[in-house]
């Protein structure tokens, strides 16, 4: 699904250079989940803005679910944000005074899809997400955090992208809402076999995903899969 092949990244401020990149090699099959783990300043953020086409790489290739799209132009990477990658954040983007039925449906909005089919597509992505139905026309504000959270998610998966990429999406909610949040990316990882890439400092929710990429000042130093999973609901039939 993702292949990057020597991936540099190198910022310019003025004479001075900065490496936040180097020489990045790595593969994530399809229906992996795979947590991308480092202190600050280690490159995660800079190569998951890479992976979600937010920003280009300096050199490289990258392969996205076969196709070399290392030389698209911006329009192009626009169109694969919007139609392949779904995004959630550690602040949940929501608009407080949309509902949230109307939330999820924003990306079909933009892509000009009509009410109907809209409301339909939202009302899926929703139960896949776990949102409990008689909070869809509630506002933001109405939420707890974790709701908040789930939104976002049921957001991120109404075009059905290809991937997730989740930016410290734990990082607002407390150890307990933040289960509910994994126990969330695990179902769509188990049940529906969603690629999820997932960047965090934090230990405990790497160990949710089923392999870690460990970063430090711009390179892999260790990629592994993770023994002694952490899995929150074993019965993830549902």
């Amino acid at each position: 699904m993702i292949k990057l092949e020597n991936i540099t990244k190198i910022y310019k401020s003025g004479e001075v250079e900065t490496l936040a990149l180097s020489g990045i090699n790595l593969e994530i099959k399809e229906g992996e989940f795979v947590a991308i783990m480092g202190p600050s300043g280690s490159g995660k953020s800079t190569l998951m803005h890479i992976i979600g086409c937010l920003d280009k790489a300096t050199s490289g290739r990258y392969f996205l679910a076969g196709q070399d799209i290392s030389s698209f132009s911006d329009d192009q990477l626009a169109d694969i944000r919007k139609n392949k990658i779904g995004f959630i954040f550690q602040a949940f983007n929501l608009l407080p005074r949309v509902r949230v039925i109307e939330q999820v449906e924003l990306p079909l909005v933009y892509a000009g899809i009509k009410l109907e089919e809209r409301r339909e597509k939202a009302i899926n992505a929703l139960k896949i997400s776990a949102f409990p139905d008689n909070f869809w026309y509630h506002y933001p504000n109405q939420l707890s955090g974790g709701m908040q959270q789930r939104v976002a998610i049921a957001r991120s998966l109404v075009n059905d992208p290809l991937i997730i990429l989740a930016d410290e999406p734990t990082g607002n909610l407390d150890t307990k809402t933040g289960e509910i949040v994994l126990d969330t990316f695990q179902r769509l990882n188990f049940n529906f076999r969603k690629t999820i890439v997932l960047v965090t400092h934090e230990e405990y929710v790497g160990k949710h995903a089923e392999r870690i990429v460990l970063m430090r000042d711009g390179q892999i130093i260790d990629d592994f899969k993770v023994k002694n999973r952490l899995i929150i609901n074993h019965d993830h039939s549902d």
